[in-house]
């Protein structure tokens, strides 16, 4: 069977579109393959039964519709060059900070970059992508590439000039609700629960509250003062955490990691 996406990049996100790919349909193993020069990743990912490749060859992209740029920004212009000497002429990149002017600069003229940013829930299937296109995109590129992102979660469009602030929040976001999660727990235990007590308590909590936050409809701030009596145990431990600037803390720690993403850019 040819092959119709190749992945180039076999880490964890790679291995999560391809394993979502294939959980989603229609999407088949013959379908896809995966090109990474570390042996140990080709292993992990054979139990997937999609080809694997360690370097881009013609055999592979020849029946490709386009390619999933999944690898680190150091090494993503090249792998974008060779892409392009192979015959790929759509690429979905979910390189950080890697505009799409940058890499569309090292394929062939009128070839289309879509840029994307998932986050790691991706890797449960639960994750969300913001994405957006280069010069070149049209809206049945576009299409394309939702259709593969969609595979691990919702994906949105936005500008690319918002994409930094979408790794700001939602692609770093995920590190922060694990650090509130890490703090919980200490909390619990200190306060005289087990450890495996508090965190089920702790992990039931960030399920429930975010289930009840999606289905619901209502804002954020309804749903707190709901849990907000006057003068009871919940404003008091609010009161505490605005005492510590914690509200701060999260705005500086997203426009932190926009910034970050910025300067990766130049």
């Amino acid at each position: 069977m040819p092959v119709t996406l190749l992945v180039v990049g076999g880490g964890r996100m790679g291995e999560a579109l391809v394993a979502g790919l294939l959980r989603q349909g229609p999407w088949q193993p013959g379908d896809l393959a995966v090109v990474d020069p570390d042996p140990a990743r080709r292993a992990a990912l054979s139990a997937l039964g999609v080809a694997l490749a360690d370097v881009v060859g013609t055999e592979l992209t020849a029946s490709a519709t386009g390619a999933v740029l999944a690898v680190k920004p150091e090494v993503a212009e090249p792998a974008c060059r060779t892409l392009g000497a192979a015959g790929i002429t759509r690429v979905l990149s979910i390189v950080a900070g890697m505009p799409t002017g940058r890499l569309e600069a090292c394929l062939p003229a009128g070839a289309v970059v879509v840029r994307a940013m998932p986050n790691t829930p991706a890797l449960v299937g639960a994750g969300v992508s913001a994405m957006s296109g280069g010069g070149a995109a049209a809206s049945s590129d576009l299409e394309w590439a939702e259709s593969v992102l969609a595979a691990v979660g919702t994906v949105v469009r936005v500008p690319e000039r918002h994409l930094d602030a979408v790794t700001g929040l939602s692609g770093s976001g995920p590190a922060y609700v694990f650090l509130v999660a890490e703090a919980l727990i200490e909390a619990g235990v200190l306060a005289g629960l087990s450890r495996d007590v508090s965190r089920t308590l702790v992990l039931e909590t960030l399920r429930g509250s975010a289930a009840l936050l999606a289905e619901t409809g209502e804002t954020p701030e309804v749903l707190r003062a709901g849990v907000t009596s006057p003068g009871g145990t919940t404003a008091a431990g609010l009161r505490a955490l605005e005492a510590r600037a914690v509200r701060s803390a999260f705005l500086e720690a997203v426009l932190a990691a926009a910034e970050r993403s910025r300067n990766l850019a130049r």
